[in-house]
């Protein structure tokens, strides 16, 4: 008895040491909460934002990341109250909320949100192919044979694909289930929106991107000096390196963290502003939450004035910008926008920072801003945007996120090409397509470049 006593009091003692080991261990305290954090939030944002099947959205953006973990994942779509859950085991569980105009915000813990706001959705002219231009100035045939390579049952998951020139509608193709109405996910590309907007309150002199002091998370952790500028460009010197692999900084904040403005700006400080070039989302987090103040007091408001400043002149009916818990705009990772709609977030810039209707929403050299190659980049940032293609003409940049999401605007040749999917662990073949396309065109504008090789899939943004 006294030795089944022990060997009780013992595994009691090895039960409890787990217990308190998976609650303060990185893989207790963030892994497993982001996982399923990561899971619950994509669930939402792809079943009610873009309307896919939960399962099959599931299995291409969440399972690979999460890996043999997924299959003790549970989800439970609630469509009436327009909730998602997911849990291990019932031991930890997230739950995302839907909120019409807004997208799933992840809600931790008891907390709730006010799930009677909302914004309508918005309408726009729609696109229409130009197969007149697309006749006139490409090989038709090489052009469809870019896309049937884009779309090669492969892994890659491509989703959708859109190509404008001289910004007519010239090609595009979706996978089953996805229409040229669907919002996918822009991951990081949604960086690229961040600057854009920083653009246009620049365009309407209510922000400076170069001043102190207009980071209200950074202003409250006594670091002012820090500027919008330097967060775009990822040189703000803070601790947040970002690894994707679900303990890491970014990971904490994106799937397990409340308030993600305060989290980025309260981490350590490793270099001055503009010193160091650290590509972390936590960075444009903090440059959007210096916007909002300038946009409304609340999430409706902030996105009503992103509508009416931004996507409605640009025609973007079909994109969503989802907040945190805490009501901060989430600038780094969580646009929702159909792929005709990134097109016309590029083509802005092909057309001067000009609306369709001639309408100035940028600064006409916005685009000499966001391409400005930050020092110790390596070359291929610059504030919101990469220009790591070689090969690609000189004037190129790209709009960039996790999973293959990828957009090339291509001044020189008037050339948007936009690339979705949900690609993982290998290349999304993004940069081979804008190739394609670029030597699909029959009046060349320089000498064209020669094939890529490796070039464009930055996997971990």
């Amino acid at each position: 008895m006294r030795i089944l006593l022990g060997l009780g009091g013992v595994v009691a003692a090895a039960i409890a040491g787990g217990v308190i080991w998976l609650n303060t261990s990185d893989i207790g305290r963030i892994y497993i909460p982001s996982g399923i954090g990561i899971t619950a939030k994509q669930a939402c944002s792809l079943s009610f934002v873009s309307g896919l099947d939960t399962n099959t959205a599931r299995a291409m953006y969440t399972a690979p990341l999460l890996g043999d973990i997924d299959k003790h994942v549970s989800v439970n779509v609630d469509r009436y109250a327009g909730e998602v859950t997911a849990s291990v085991y019932g031991l930890f569980t997230q739950r995302a909320i839907y909120r019409e105009g807004l997208g799933c915000t992840l809600v931790h813990g008891n907390a709730e949100l006010d799930t009677d706001t909302g914004l309508l959705p918005l309408t726009a002219e729609p696109m229409s192919l130009n197969a007149e231009h697309r006749d006139a100035n490409f090989d038709v045939a090489a052009l469809n044979a870019a896309l049937d390579a884009a779309f090669t049952e492969d892994g890659r998951n491509t989703l959708g694909v859109v190509v404008l020139h001289e910004g007519e509608l010239v090609a595009e193709r979706y996978a089953d289930g996805v229409t040229a109405f669907t919002p996918l996910h822009g991951w990081s590309m949604t960086k690229s929106l961040a600057a854009t907007m920083a653009g246009v309150l620049t365009h309407r002199r209510l922000i400076d991107v170069y001043a102190e002091g207009q980071v209200p998370a950074l202003v409250a952790a006594g670091r002012p000096e820090i500027t919008v500028d330097d967060l775009l460009r990822m040189t703000g010197g803070l601790a947040g390196y970002e690894l994707n692999n679900g303990t890491d900084p970014n990971s904490d904040m994106l799937f397990t963290e409340s308030d993600m403005a305060t989290f980025a700006a309260t981490r350590e400080q490793i270099a001055g502003p503009g010193e160091r070039w650290d590509y972390q989302s936590g960075n444009t987090v903090l440059a959007g939450s210096a916007l909002e103040e300038h946009l409304g007091d609340t999430p409706e408001e902030e996105i009503a004035t992103i509508r009416e400043w931004l996507f409605e002149p640009l025609g973007m009916a079909h994109s969503i910008l989802e907040a945190d818990q805490a009501g901060t705009l989430q600038w780094s990772s969580y646009m929702y926008a159909s792929a005709r709609d990134w097109a016309r977030l590029g083509q802005l810039y092909i057309d001067g920072g000009r609306a369709p209707d001639g309408t100035q929403i940028i600064p006409e050299d916005w685009i000499d801003y966001v391409t400005e190659v930050t020092p110790g980049s390596n070359g291929i940032y610059g504030s919101g945007y990469w220009m790591w293609a070689d090969d690609f003409p000189s004037d190129h940049f790209i709009m960039n996120g996790f999973q293959g999401q990828e957009g090339f605007i291509i001044p020189l040749q008037d050339l948007v090409v936009i690339r979705l999917g949900a690609t993982n662990g290998m290349r999304s073949g993004a940069a081979d397509f804008a190739m394609a396309v670029m030597q699909a065109r029959r009046l060349e504008v320089e000498a064209e470049p020669e094939a890529a090789d490796g070039v464009g899939d930055e996997q971990n943004q």
